[in-house]
C-alpha cells in the first residue's frame, strides 16, 4: 500500500462526508438491511414517553456519528435502527445500535453494536440480558459484527439463538472503533469492557420489558472483554451484573509478538498485526508505534493489506507470508512493545469482582489451554471471589462454545438468569 492510499479501515472520501454530518444523523437504512440480511426494517415502537433516536446511518463501511460528538453519558442511545425479526434468530427482533462509550483514556466514544428481543411477551421482571462479546473478526470497518448476517462467524449465531431461546435479551458491542470512525483498538481492554457494559444502557433506553439483571458473555477477544467488563468504568445505571463468562479468553498478551514471530505460521500473523494497530490506535499521535515505524515499509505495506481484510478472508492474504520478515523487531522491542500490550490487555491483572465462569477447551489451537490455566491461577491468588473452571477434553476454539451451552446457561441461572427445562451442547464446529 502507498503512503497515499487511505489507512485501513478508512472509508475513501467518508472524511468529507462525515464532515457534512450535523445535529441529527441522516436517515439511510437500505445498507445496514443489506448488510444485517433482516427480514423489514421499521420504526421501533415504544411508548411515548421513550424519545426516538434517530435512525443509523452508513457512509460505506462507517456508521456515521454526529461530528463533532455531542456530549453524552456513557450508554446514552445516539442512532438506531429496527430491523424487525430476524428469520436466522428465531424471530428475533433485531436493532443496529450506535451509542456513547467511554475509552481507557477516559474519551467520550461512539460504538456500534446490536440489540436483540426474543418474541413473546416478556417474563414477570423483564429479560435478563446478555452482553455478548464477539471473538477476532478483524478490525476494519467492514468487519463490525452488526454489519454482518452471523455476526462474523456460524457458531456466533448458533450461540446467540440458543441464548435467545432460553429467554435473554442479548447485546452485542463492535467495540470502539470497529464500524465508527477511528481505528479498532484491539485487545485494549478498558474500551472493549467499558463498551460491553455500556451496550446494556442503551438497550435500557431503547426498548422496555429488560430485567436489571445482566451477564457479561465472550469468546476469545470477547472473553477477555467480558472480564474487564465486570471492572467498567461505568457500570450501567440501575443494573446488576450477575456475573461472567469468558470462553477461550485471550491473555498473555506480552508475549503474543514473540510467539507468532517465532511461530512461522502466516496464520498467527493476523493476531500480530490487530495487536500491533490496537497499541498505534491507543495513541494515534505517537509516531513510533505506527505500522511503519515499527514494520518499515515493504512488511508495513502488506499489514495493511492483512487489515483490510476481515478474519473470516485473511487466510490468502497471509498465505506464504514470513512471520521474521513481517515482524522485523528485535527481540527487546518485541519484549517492550508486549509488556504495554500485556499492561492494558492481560484480563488477569486485578480480581474479577463478581461471580466468574471460565470455559476452555484442551484442544484449543488460537488460546493454549496452559495460558487459561494459568489466568484462572492468577485470578484465584488475587482473591476473585468467586472463579469456576471448566475444560473440555479434545474441545478446539469454536467447537467449546457449543460444547459448554448447558454449562453456561446453568451458571447463568444460578446467578439470576433463566434457563431451559432441558438443554442440548451444540456443533459448532471441529476447530
Amino acid at each position: 500500500m502507498e503512503s497515499a492510499q487511505p489507512p485501513y479501515g478508512a472509508v475513501p472520501g467518508s472524511d468529507g462526508a462525515r464532515r457534512r454530518v450535523a445535529g441529527l444523523l441522516t436517515v439511510v437504512v437500505t445498507a445496514v438491511v443489506a448488510a444485517v440480511g433482516c427480514t423489514s426494517p421499521h420504526t421501533a415502537t415504544r411508548p411515548p414517553d421513550r424519545a426516538v433516536p434517530p435512525t443509523v446511518a452508513v457512509a460505506g463501511e462507517t456508521y456515521r456519528v454526529p461530528e463533532p460528538l455531542p456530549a453524552g453519558t456513557p450508554g446514552k442511545l445516539i442512532a438506531a435502527t429496527d430491523h424487525g425479526p430476524d428469520a436466522r434468530l428465531a424471530g428475533a427482533r433485531r436493532w443496529t445500535v450506535v451509542y456513547h462509550s467511554t475509552n481507557g483514556r477516559g474519551t467520550d466514544v461512539p460504538v456500534s453494536g446490536t440489540m436483540l428481543l426474543p418474541p413473546g411477551s416478556p417474563p414477570r421482571g423483564g429479560w435478563p440480558v446478555v452482553s455478548w462479546a464477539h471473538g477476532t473478526t478483524g478490525v476494519a470497518d467492514a468487519c463490525a459484527p452488526s454489519r454482518l448476517a452471523d455476526f462474523g462467524s456460524a457458531a456466533y449465531i448458533q450461540e446467540l439463538g440458543a441464548l435467545l431461546r432460553a429467554g435473554y435479551a442479548v447485546t452485542a458491542s463492535d467495540y470502539p472503533g470497529l464500524g465508527t470512525p477511528g481505528t479498532h483498538t484491539y485487545l485494549v481492554g478498558a474500551d472493549e469492557g467499558n463498551a460491553v457494559a455500556d451496550i446494556v444502557t442503551a438497550a435500557h433506553q431503547l426498548v422496555p420489558g429488560l430485567g436489571r439483571v445482566w451477564f457479561a458473555v465472550g469468546h476469545s477477544q470477547g472473553g477477555q472483554a467480558a472480564l474487564f467488563a465486570a471492572h467498567a468504568a461505568h457500570p450501567p445505571g440501575g443494573q446488576r451484573l450477575g456475573g461472567v463468562v469468558a470462553i477461550a479468553p485471550a491473555s498473555h498478551l506480552e508475549g503474543m509478538l514473540t510467539g507468532v514471530k517465532a511461530s512461522h505460521v502466516p496464520g498467527e500473523l493476523s493476531f500480530a498485526l490487530y495487536s500491533l494497530a490496537g497499541l498505534a490506535a491507543m495513541d494515534p499521535t505517537d509516531a513510533s508505534v505506527s505500522l511503519r515505524a515499527l514494520l518499515g515499509n515493504a512488511a508495513a505495506t502488506t499489514a495493511f493489506r492483512v487489515l483490510n481484510s476481515c478474519a473470516t478472508n485473511s487466510a490468502m492474504v497471509l498465505k506464504g507470508l514470513d512471520t521474521e520478515e513481517m515482524l522485523p523487531l528485535s527481540a527487546d522491542r518485541l519484549n517492550r512493545i508486549g509488556e504495554r500490550m500485556g499492561a492494558y490487555g492481560d484480563p488477569d491483572r486485578a480480581p474479577v469482582p463478581v461471580p466468574a465462569l471460565i470455559i476452555q477447551g484442551d484442544a484449543d489451537q488460537d488460546v493454549p489451554a496452559v495460558w487459561t490455566n494459568q489466568v484462572v491461577a492468577h485470578l484465584r491468588k488475587l482473591g476473585s471471589p468467586s472463579v469456576l473452571y471448566r475444560t473440555y477434553p479434545a474441545a478446539g476454539h469454536l467447537q467449546v462454545l457449543g460444547r459448554s451451552l448447558c454449562d453456561t446457561l446453568a451458571f447463568l441461572r444460578t446467578h439470576g438468569g433463566t434457563s431451559p427445562a432441558t438443554c442440548t451442547p451444540l456443533d459448532t464446529g471441529t476447530s
